[in-house]
């Protein structure tokens, strides 16, 4: 009879989470990770072979986290427009780790999307819809002022998450708030 693998690889997973949200990803490795589960490396090797295979899992793991985590975060915004970048840069303030590694190249998985797919994918049509109505603004103008957000907040973001800008989280939200209104206001203009 196999004897019953008593390390499972969601164990490991979130360990390997727990450890890049904290460290940041160069100190996860088979080593430390077996260190902070608390076992021999043979379960580590036995789940994912060896440590390419942990990082594509982990890289899958962290991007479906991180997911959840914005959609989370969104929810706590009654806007529409703002949600998109609030949530994508109080990701960077609380998991500066977690951001560069998803959106700053750490991540073996390439990015998930490009800048023009953002808007139109078939997932976001029902945000593009209700911004639109909010906004009071056409689809393309909306499409617009989403991929202009994104590309905003991932400036925001990134320079919270390398430590170059160290505000508060109000005053970078005021930021975005400000900046996103500027952008609604130039669509109408147009």
């Amino acid at each position: 009879m196999a004897r019953k693998a008593t390390i499972t690889k969601e164990v490991i997973l979130d360990a390997a989470l727990k450890m890049l949200i904290r460290d940041g990803y160069s100190e996860v490795n088979i080593k430390t990770l077996s260190a902070e589960i608390g076992c021999s490396t043979q379960p580590l090797v036995w789940h994912f072979e060896n440590m390419d295979g942990l990082r594509n899992e982990l890289a899958k793991y962290a991007r479906e986290y991180a997911q959840n985590k914005i959609s989370s975060l969104a929810s706590e915004c009654p806007d529409p427009f703002e949600r998109i970048g609030r949530a994508y840069v109080k990701m960077a303030i609380e998991e500066p780790n977690l951001f560069k590694y998803l959106y700053l190249g750490e991540s073996p998985l390439e990015y998930p999307y490009s800048i023009d797919e953002i808007a139109k994918d078939k997932k976001n049509q029902e945000l593009v819809r209700a911004v639109a109505e909010d906004l009071e603004l056409t689809k393309d103008q909306t499409i617009r002022c989403i991929q202009n957000t994104v590309i905003y907040t991932h400036g925001i973001a990134t320079l919270v998450a390398t430590g170059i800008f160290t505000g508060t989280e109000e005053e970078l939200m005021d930021r975005v708030k400000y900046v996103l209104r500027g952008l609604v206001n130039q669509e109408k203009r147009q």
